[in-house]
């Protein structure tokens, strides 16, 4: 089995004095993370050279972020039910906000597919507490997983009742599956992805991922070029093996939110944790993503 780290080193914390943070993603741009903070309703960046500064404050409590492949920063909004595109120059779109008529839940992760379609899940969260989004009725009675086309429409990819809080997603290696979790069920799902983006023939891929007397569950989660899966889960971050099978683990000494792969080359390990942020050195690179640029070996 490749070596994906030294065993010997544990996680570096970057910063602190936040209330929960989350969505993290590499502007490799600018050479620097960013992430939310949901219940502080900012958006910040971490720069190896300054720090920490906001970003966007309010940020309407957004929580998932990523990349498109033309540098566009797209944002899950809790506070206001949205799927937002911010262009570089700062001009933002709506591109997700009603479904058959009904407002979103509260979009929380998302990701994008090599030819620009869109991903993300839509559990109750920012309805359901004030503190991650404003406490107000449902609109949709389920949590659902949607696609965004390139033509801008809106479509259910899995059964309204087949997930009780959808939460993390990612592609594998090829994008022939994805992947979603569920927090609450302690699991996750894996679907054959069609080439018009349509999902089929899901599969329980690993369970049981939750403990009495741990803090964490299934939330943010990621792919590294050999097809494993970097997931949050109990006490940490767990990998596991295209089999399901858990092949490593990193101890965290708070309940971590996501995850994501980044630096200048790409072998860094961020995490988003409750109050901090940390970072780990890997020996393993990402699942290229469209953001990430290039058609060649990162680096």
């Amino acid at each position: 089995m490749t070596q994906l780290r030294d065993p010997s080193r544990g996680v570096e914390q970057l910063a602190t004095g936040f209330i929960f943070t989350e969505g993290p993603v590499w502007d490799r741009h600018g050479g620097e993370l960013v992430f939310s903070d949901i219940p502080g309703d900012v958006r910040s960046r971490w720069n190896p050279a300054t720090g920490i500064r906001d970003d966007r404050r309010p940020s309407s409590k957004c929580n998932g972020l990523t990349y498109d492949a033309a540098g566009n920063l797209l944002v899950c909004h809790h506070a206001i039910s949205t799927v937002v595109r911010e262009a570089p120059d700062g001009s933002r779109e709506t591109i997700a906000s009603h479904f058959e008529g009904a407002e979103l839940n509260s979009p929380n992760d998302i990701v994008v597919r090599s030819d620009g379609v869109i991903y993300f899940t839509d559990p109750y969260y920012g309805r359901r507490d004030g503190d991650y989004g404003i406490v107000r009725p449902q609109e949709l009675d389920w949590q659902g997983v949607f696609r965004i086309d390139l033509d801008g429409s809106l479509h259910l990819v899995v059964p309204r009742d087949l997930f009780e809080t959808p939460n993390g997603l990612c592609f594998g290696p090829g994008e022939e599956h994805l992947y979603i979790n569920d927090t609450t069920k302690g699991l996750i799902r894996r679907f054959d992805v069609a080439a018009d983006g349509s999902l089929a023939n899901e599969q329980l891929f690993a369970t049981n991922m939750m403990s009495a007397t741990i803090a964490g569950k299934p939330d943010g989660m990621k792919c590294d070029e050999l097809g494993n899966i970097w997931v949050t889960g109990p006490g940490g971050v767990w990998v596991l093996d295209p089999a399901g099978e858990r092949i490593d683990f990193i101890a965290v000494p708070e309940k971590v939110g996501n995850l994501t792969f980044g630096g200048p080359d790409w072998r860094t390990l961020f995490i988003t944790a409750t109050t901090s942020l940390y970072s780990i050195a890997v020996d393993v690179g990402p699942r290229r993503e469209p953001y990430m640029g290039g058609t060649g070996p990162l680096s």
